[in-house]
């Protein structure tokens, strides 16, 4: 019965606009997450903060690669360039994959084993739902505006 509760409501997040919704699709992964690892209310409490934490230093570091690409002009990179901009993407892998290691480890003090494995396919999972209904939403659009045109041209 809770599994059902807590997939109704992510049914219901997913069914509103959502552009411009961050707020309920960050509760929708909340309660996704949650209902994937289990976790008790008393976890829920512990992992919550930290995990937000280790989300937003994830982040950070993905937003450094993104600006350090937008300042080389993609088309036209030197090997010097583009060997600069190897290196420094395997610079921040290697700070992301010292980051995991670190919240791994003050994860694993709040969640099992079995819940931090659990969490990176949840991630994964909620990523590729997101996706399919931002894809369905899409099509769902451009089949609107099409029946629109057909009967503009219709009339």
């Amino acid at each position: 019965m809770k599994r059902f509760y807590i997939i109704s409501i992510i049914c219901i997040f997913f069914a509103f606009n959502l552009q411009g919704q961050s707020d309920k699709i960050e509760s929708a992964r909340i309660a996704y997450i949650t209902q994937k690892l289990d976790l008790s209310p008393e976890e829920a409490e512990k992992f919550w903060p930290l995990y937000n934490e280790f989300s937003k230093e994830r982040r950070s570091l993905q937003q450094e690669y993104l600006q350090a690409r937008k300042q080389y002009n993609q088309g036209q990179l030197t090997e010097k360039e583009s060997k600069e901009l190897l290196q420094l993407g395997l610079k921040i892998k290697e700070r992301e994959l010292q980051l995991e290691k670190k919240y791994a480890e003050r994860l694993n003090n709040v969640i099992s084993n079995r819940q931090l494995v659990a969490l990176r396919r949840a991630e994964d999972d909620f990523k590729r739902l997101l996706l399919e209904r931002l894809k369905e939403r899409r099509e769902n659009q451009e089949r609107f505006q099409n029946r629109q045109e057909r009967k503009f041209r219709d009339n």
